[in-house]
């Protein structure tokens, strides 16, 4: 699964979503989605990231659902500084 970055409308808040990949043998969340969220301080500079949260695949997708209906954005601005962050 590739990541999934949202921005609201103003855009000072994002949010990534991804897959989960948990490393511990005795791990009973199989399908799972990691969400990281963070604010944007310059619209020209690294954002800042806040924290992140591991989700069931549904109650992630109720969460990307709801933000686009709320004018939330798909943006690939960040990209490059979370390849090198491991966001």
């Amino acid at each position: 699964m590739e990541k999934f970055t949202l921005i609201n409308k103003a855009k000072s808040r994002i949010k990534i979503f991804e897959s989960f990949e948990d490393s511990s043998k005795n791990s009973f969340m199989i399908n799972a989605i990691l969400i990281s969220y963070g604010c944007v301080f310059k619209r020209p500079s690294k954002p800042v990231m806040k924290g992140s949260r591991v989700e069931s695949i549904e109650e992630a997708r109720n969460e990307y659902k709801k933000l686009l209906e709320e004018g939330w954005e798909k943006t690939y601005r960040f990209n490059s500084y979370f390849k090198k962050n491991g966001y």
